[in-house]
């Protein structure tokens, strides 16, 4: 019989100190059951310490309940978006599901389908307000817990006690614990796809042994739908399940398994991706979710292709960076660490599967994350996914190398260099690391306190009866419609209200979201609005009244320094659609209202390059009431750029085309009329609203228009076509 290896009598030496007491797989349950509680622990506490006495700084004569424990102490979240998911998970639990409020109709905001469902189980039990947040911190632990109980499968090629590497190398980096606890839900999506990985691997081993069944394949199916649900942009990473087991059975020239495969894996993730664009077309106008409008730089409506691409390019580099110099350690360098042991998992038979679907998942999540303009803000949350993975890919690398080290009697030198130099990798990053662990411990209590002090305070102000809110406009402000209990209109689109484009129009500047106003019954207009000053530009001086205003201390989150409320004045905006200088002889045939998505897509408005024209807006005296300010929104139509559209409902001779404008300088537009040049027109410097008529040749029905700019850069606000009626008809 042959000696022992070193590597047999390592494992032969832990299962002897371990036989009296746990087994690997149970040791390996309970570390990673303590970590996670360990790490939830100083998270919610540092919440915990950094809101307790909050109420004592704004409102001392509390202090004696306070510290009598006669207050009740609050939770809160660091991250507002925490709110939004509350929001729906409240609508969920009352019947409205996929409202953000109810009776505002179905909205595409929610970044995920399925967690909003799993917060209302919290509701319904009784966590309400913001109680919510104890059930969605418990969520988050047990969604943490889950993902390492089915990441152990990806050590099951190597020593058991390797997989211990997991959970201690998972939990080691404070931004990733940052957004596991925030309250969002990643920590659902990762149990999740950890889940899905377990059936996946499952299913990979069976095809291997030639006993795969139909069933495993819908298994699979089944909790990549799951994960879909979770995140509907995960689509690409469960892709991967379907394409490697298919391809798999493709290798065995078993072509129709493989198709079978394909199909049973994507449908179920494939219905639920089709099935939410077809929702989002019909209910909202836009297959794309509002959260995709409102933040990919692909619906930039400023942007060319050119420049969306420099601009992805420019984030995922970014993303590297950021991690490398910044979240993975405080030493410049050590950080970049991390990605040679990566790397290792590809060169190890024992670690190549894993390896390669880590890799994978990873570098598609980064190209996905790239897309969005706002990877930056919130702590870089939307690339904690790919941290996940690739704190995985760090434990699986360190097993293999000390497998690696350890197996086939190699040298004592090589043995235990290798285990040195790996302690000397791992003390390393954990001694630059600490130091940005501890910083987003902090970082998590300050956050949660920034959006208690300031949203929840002001959401408590507005529901106050005696201040007869009915709906606010608000923006970047989930927990205000949520701890108020309020209607709400959201001024960024996540929330959504009816069929209306707000993501849409929000994204072309706040002129485009306010024309959305001439959509909405006067009586759901809103009656208080909870706005950033420094977002809104002028829109906030022309059309609110300061009222009260919450600031924040220390603001390591918030959108601004102080949220105001305003007592809104939307009366400037009532008469915007009307002509100003219709003669009592004319009609009005048809108009288009510029900046107004609505309008410009009932009117087929079309630009001749990538790039649309910017929004601005005025606010000036009404002609027909001097006394009164007219307000409308515009496009710049920028020198040689030309905008199409059509205008229907021409009956008689005579007919005119006035064009809205308050230029501020001179310019020459030229006109055309189905692709035929009808002439140019001058604009001249006014400081009141002008609408230039414009005689158009005989139409009959519906015309396409074009206006181009020659001259100057102006802004077109209205277009108006109207005709003569009656004998005036007649005499043209």
């Amino acid at each position: 019989m042959a000696p022992p290896s070193e590597s047999e009598k390592s494992r032969s030496t832990l299962r002897e100190i371990l036989a009296a007491g746990l087994t690997i797989e149970q040791l390996y349950v309970l570390v990673a059951a303590v970590l996670v509680l360990m790490n939830a622990r100083l998270f919610y506490g540092s919440l915990k310490m950094q809101t307790e006495h909050v109420d004592l700084w704004f409102e001392p004569n509390k202090m004696r309940a306070i510290f009598e424990g006669t207050h009740p102490a609050r939770w809160s979240a660091p991250l507002d978006d925490v709110f939004i998911h509350f929001d729906f998970a409240r609508a969920t639990a009352r019947g409205y599901p996929f409202q953000w409020i109810e009776g505002n109709g179905y909205s595409s905001g929610g970044t995920s389908l399925l967690y909003p469902f799993v917060l209302a189980l919290g509701f319904l039990a009784g966590d309400v307000g913001l109680g919510l947040a104890h059930f969605a911190a418990i969520v988050a632990c047990v969604g943490t817990f889950a993902t390492l109980l089915g990441a152990r499968r990806m050590f099951e090629r190597l020593p058991a006690w390797t997989s211990l590497l997991g959970p201690v190398t998972f939990l080691s980096v404070g931004a990733l614990n940052w957004t596991l606890f925030s309250g969002m839900e990643v920590a659902v999506f990762l149990a999740f796809w950890a889940l899905s990985y377990v059936l996946w691997d499952d299913l990979m081993n069976a095809i291997e042994d030639g006993v795969a069944t139909r069933l495993q394949a819908l298994a699979l199916g089944g909790a990549s739908a799951l994960v879909v649900g979770s995140r509907p942009e995960a689509a690409p990473i469960v892709a991967i399940y379907g394409f490697w087991a298919a391809g798999l059975l493709w290798k065995k020239k078993d072509v129709r398994a493989a198709l079978s495969t394909l199909l049973l894996v994507g449908a179920p993730g494939a219905v639920i991706m089709l099935g939410h664009m077809i929702a989002n077309k019909l209910l909202t106008g836009d297959s794309a979710a509002a959260g995709a409008l409102a933040k990919l730089e692909m619906h930039h409506p400023y942007m060319t292709s050119t420049q969306v691409f420099d601009s992805w390019v420019f984030y995922l580099r970014y993303q590297f960076l950021r991690l490398s110099d910044y979240h993975f350690s405080e030493i410049p360098g050590v950080g970049y660490l991390v990605w040679p042991l990566a790397l290792v998992t590809l060169f190890f038979k024992e670690t190549r599967r894993a390896g390669i679907l880590l890799w994978l998942s990873m570098l598609v999540w980064f190209c996905l994350v790239a897309l969005n303009g706002q990877v930056r803000w919130q702590n870089e949350r939307y690339t904690m996914p790919a941290v996940a993975w690739l704190l995985l890919l760090v434990s699986l690398g360190m097993g293999a190398i000390v497998n690696w080290a350890f197996t086939f009697g190699r040298k004592a030198a090589l043995r235990y260099g290798s285990a040195l130099a790996l302690a000397a990798v791992a003390g390393l990053f954990v001694y630059g690391q600490a130091p940005r662990f501890r910083s987003q411990v902090w970082f998590f209590g300050r956050a949660s306190r920034n959006i208690l002090e300031q949203h929840v305070r002001a959401a408590e102000y507005l529901k106050d009866p005696r201040r007869e809110v009915s709906r606010i406009l608000l923006s970047d402000a989930g927990a205000i419609p949520y701890v108020s209990d309020l209607p709400a209109f959201d001024l960024i689109g996540l929330g959504g209200y009816g069929h209306l484009p707000i993501s849409k129009a929000s994204r072309q500047g706040v002129g485009a979201a306010a024309e959305l106003f001439a959509h909405m019954p006067p009586s759901d207009w809103p009656d208080a609005m909870a706005l950033y000053p420094s977002w809104w530009g002028d829109f906030v001086l022309w059309f609110g009244r300061r009222v009260a205003d919450f600031p924040v201390r220390g603001n390591v989150i918030c959108g601004g320094a102080s949220k105001v409320i305003y007592s809104p004045r939307f009366l400037p905006m009532i008469h915007s659609n009307e002509p100003l200088f219709l003669e009592p002889y004319e009609r009005l045939v048809d108009s288009v209202d510029v900046a107004d998505v609505l309008s410009e897509e009932a009117h087929q408005f079309t630009w001749d390059r990538e790039a649309q024209g910017y929004v601005g807006m005025k606010l000036l005296p009404d002609s027909r009431h001097p006394e009164q300010d007219l307000w409308d929104a515009g496009r710049v139509l920028s020198p040689g750029m030309s905008f199409h559209f059509l205008l229907a409902g021409f009956q008689s001779k005579g007919a005119t085309l006035a064009i809205r404008v308050a230029p501020s300088e001179k310019a020459v537009l030229e006109l055309s009329v189905d692709g035929k040049a009808e002439g140019t027109i001058s604009l001249f410097p006014s400081d009141s609203w002008q609408e230039v008529k414009v005689p158009l040749p005989e139409l009959v029905g519906t015309h396409s228009f074009s206006l181009k700019a020659v001259q100057g850069a102006p802004t077109l606000y209205h277009l108006f076509a109207a005709e003569p009626t009656g004998a005036q008809a007649e005499r043209q």
